[in-house]
């Protein structure tokens, strides 16, 4: 079997991995122990994200001719994959915090909705909160006038009965 054959497979993997990912994302996990790298990939397992060590000429290959063909000049070095289908802050959130414990992961440049981010702004989409905390916030905003005037109203009418009780009865 030629080389070239074998090597198929896993640039379809990359392939079908990215096809329909919201956020595709390179990181450098030089300097990381076995355990470490551990620890790192059941977070991002838990959060649905694809995490995965593959070679380089690989990651080339797969994306060749797809939104994220600007990654591959980042391509040298010790370079995972991680991507996410469902969430487009997760894999760099829970990288950056990661990187925070860790300073020897790096993230180096992502994918997100089919626009290319650099390592800055991989690094500011780090900080955008999750879908899940955003429609939190979202709908806090959304109840904290109805409740304020719940509130105001409630004390008007306990202010209203008051005065009733005070006041003498009239014959």
């Amino acid at each position: 079997m030629a080389k070239v054959e074998l090597k198929q497979p896993i640039v379809e993997e990359i392939s079908n991995v990215i096809k329909d990912a919201e956020c595709v994302l390179i990181a450098n996990y030089s300097g990381l122990t076995v355990e470490q790298d551990t620890i790192m990939r059941k977070e991002l397992r838990e959060a649905g994200v694809h995490y995965k060590v593959y070679k380089n000429t690989m990651m080339k290959r797969a994306f060749a001719g797809t939104p994220c063909e600007e990654l591959c000049k980042h391509l040298d070095g010790t370079n995972a994959l991680a991507v996410s289908a469902t969430d487009a802050t997760a894999p760099a959130r829970i990288l950056a915090e990661f990187a925070k414990k860790y300073p020897k992961l790096e993230l180096v440049a992502s994918v997100v909705e089919g626009n290319y981010n650099d390592t800055a702004a991989t690094q500011a989409l780090s900080e955008i909160p999750s879908r899940e905390v955003l429609l939190g916030r979202l709908l806090g905003s959304m109840q904290s006038p109805i409740a304020n005037f719940a509130r105001v109203i409630k004390q008007i009418a306990e202010k209203d009965s008051e005065g009733a009780a005070e006041a003498p009865a009239e014959a």
